[in-house]
């Protein structure tokens, strides 16, 4: 019994799929939506125009496709460095540090689903939103149950939400820069810098990461 998804389908499974995505996420990130055919990313493979088609009819699709993938990775992340029985601190610490180096690591792929979403059909973004707000209820419950505890004093704890996830989201716009071509270091210092926004008393240590796991 198959299972695939729909959203297996929409993203594609197979190896030239995969390898029509990353071509086009370069060059989505280099050059934009906008200036990128799709006879470009099929020039970028060696292949032509036809061969492309198969995977993906429209270049929207193609976009979409390469959104749904890098939005449910990020959820996925984030739900695996989260443990619900741990202090809303030590929560937070984890998770962001987790989105922070997502966003490093994966740099032109978060920088193309951030911000090309507006060029996603009203269908697609729908799709896309619904998985940007799982996202962000992480986080919100995460900041909610520290403030209810007392291990947070943020005043509005939406507020600090899309501040913290904006610092986050961020990274992938310039990184990595001179200074700053370590994601692990980064996720230090700004999971530090997450903590202090939402007024963390006291703030627990960092999340500390494997040799193996350094970006």
């Amino acid at each position: 019994m198959s299972t695939r998804t729909r959203a297996d389908d929409a993203v594609g499974t197979s190896r030239a799929a995969a390898r029509i995505r990353a071509a086009a996420t370069e060059m989505f990130a280099a050059r934009g939506y906008g200036e990128t055919s799709m006879r470009d990313i099929a020039a970028r493979l060696g292949l032509s125009p036809g061969a492309v088609y198969p995977h993906y009819k429209t270049k929207e699709s193609l976009l979409f496709a390469i959104a749904l993938e890098g939005h449910r990775a990020v959820l996925s992340v984030l739900a695996e460095a989260d443990s619900p029985q741990a202090t809303p601190g030590q929560r937070l610490a984890a998770t962001f540090a987790a989105f922070v180096r997502f966003h490093a690591d994966n740099h032109a792929q978060a920088r193309v689903v951030q911000y090309e979403l507006r060029s996603l059909s009203e269908e697609s973004f729908k799709q896309i939103a619904a998985i940007r707000r799982a996202t962000s209820k992480i986080f919100l419950d995460i900041v909610k149950t520290g403030c209810e505890a007392g291990d947070f004093d943020a005043p509005d704890v939406d507020a600090a939400v899309l501040a913290i996830t904006s610092l986050g989201i961020d990274v992938s716009r310039w990184f990595p820069a001179r200074g700053h071509r370590d994601p692990q270091a980064l996720a230090a210092k700004y999971t530090d810098l997450c903590l202090r926004m939402v007024g963390a008393q006291p703030r627990p240590r960092l999340p500390r990461f494997s040799a193996a796991e350094g970006g």
